[in-house]
């Protein structure tokens, strides 16, 4: 069975930083290409940032030189480090494992709020 488990999530002043943490069992996580994706109310789900089995990657320009995405196949895991946020980053920050098909994270809330 396969699961990705997101933590690291919560609330947060702006101007400040938050690392997610996305735990991957029941894949053969190293072949997978992975990313983060949010979803503010009332808004679509977006790509915030991806890395490539390769380690290649890419982000939204609204994230760009704030956020990083890292890998650690070792530990089955893919990070987010979330640093200067917004309050336009508040949303639920999703992970997902893509090869020949999608695995979703169930999502972890982060809100950016004074």
């Amino acid at each position: 069975q396969v699961q990705l488990v997101e933590s690291g999530g919560g609330l947060v002043q702006p101007g400040g930083s938050l690392r997610l943490s996305c735990a991957a069992s029941g894949i053969t996580f190293s072949r997978y290409g992975l990313s983060w994706y949010r979803q503010a109310p009332g808004k679509e789900r977006e790509l915030v940032a991806a890395i490539a089995i390769g380690g290649h990657t890419n982000y939204a320009d609204s994230v760009k030189d704030r956020f990083s995405i890292s890998r650690d196949n070792a530990k089955n895991t893919v990070y987010l480090q979330m640093n200067s946020l917004k309050p336009e980053d508040t949303a639920v920050y999703y992970c997902k494992a893509a090869l020949w098909q999608n695995y979703w994270g169930q999502g972890t809330q982060v809100t950016v709020s004074s």
